[in-house]
């Protein structure tokens, strides 16, 4: 659960980095994963796909570990 909790805020930090344009399109975008229907294999693919950019972008991405 520690591990969780830090990447939940490692995740909270890193977008407090943004501006507010930067901000409102990655929450935009995390809208678009959370609102399309997940029986749809194309958004899965593209939850995998945004998810690996998510942790591309906040420089962990040997040490988070995806849960799907």
């Amino acid at each position: 659960m520690t591990t969780t909790i830090n990447q939940k805020h490692q995740i909270l930090e890193s977008l407090d980095a943004l501006d507010q344009a930067q901000a409102e399109k990655v929450m935009d975008y995390i809208k678009g994963l959370l609102y399309t229907p997940r029986e749809d294999a194309r958004y899965q693919k593209l939850k995998r796909e945004g998810m690996k950019e998510i942790r591309k972008a906040l420089g962990k991405d040997k040490k988070l570990n995806p849960a799907f």
